[in-house]
């Protein structure tokens, strides 16, 4: 039986599984299994190094850390793991996002967070689902497909305008 791409999905609070959702439809959609998680890097220190410390040994490939205001749960999961992590920053209230993505983004050498836009949830899935391509040739296939359809759908709406702009 052949291993099958895993991707472990923390949060630092419930709040966050909203921008969540957009995250899960896509790893969904290229059929890669998911764990979530929520998990705090200040509330609950000692479940975030376990969960990151066993993230390898139970059998996950990427891991995205979902956190807003200091955002410290990426970083901090990262210390852990030799796993990639991808940081998404989570929009709030008092700095509209920038704190939570310059929290993320600033990582100190040796500790790389990959980093994605504020609430940026399906840039996160489609960059795990690019890391995991290199070893599950069926995950890169799938992004070359989705790609075309992008393509597709951009090319559908200049068509459509054109044939608008012709009537004027």
């Amino acid at each position: 039986m052949s291993k099958q791409p895993k991707v472990a999905i923390f949060m630092g609070s419930d709040s966050d599984f909203p921008v969540i959702e957009g995250c899960l439809k896509i790893l969904k959609e290229f059929q890669v299994e998911t764990r979530v998680n929520v998990c705090s890097a200040h509330r609950t220190p000692d479940k975030a190094s376990e969960l990151a410390k066993n993230a390898e040994k139970d059998g996950f490939d990427v891991i995205i850390a979902a956190a807003g205001k200091a955002a410290h749960l990426p970083g901090v999961l990262a210390a852990f793991t030799v796993l990639p992590v991808i940081g998404l920053p989570i929009l709030s209230s008092t700095l509209d996002g920038l704190d939570s993505l310059l929290s993320i983004v600033q990582m100190p050498s040796g500790i790389p967070v990959a980093t994605v836009a504020i609430n940026g949830s399906e840039n996160a899935a489609l960059l795990a689902v690019q890391i995991m391509g290199g070893t599950y040739p069926e995950l890169r296939a799938k992004m070359h497909d989705y790609k075309a359809k992008m393509a597709e759908a951009v090319e559908k709406k200049d068509r459509q305008l054109q044939e608008k702009l012709k009537g004027m």
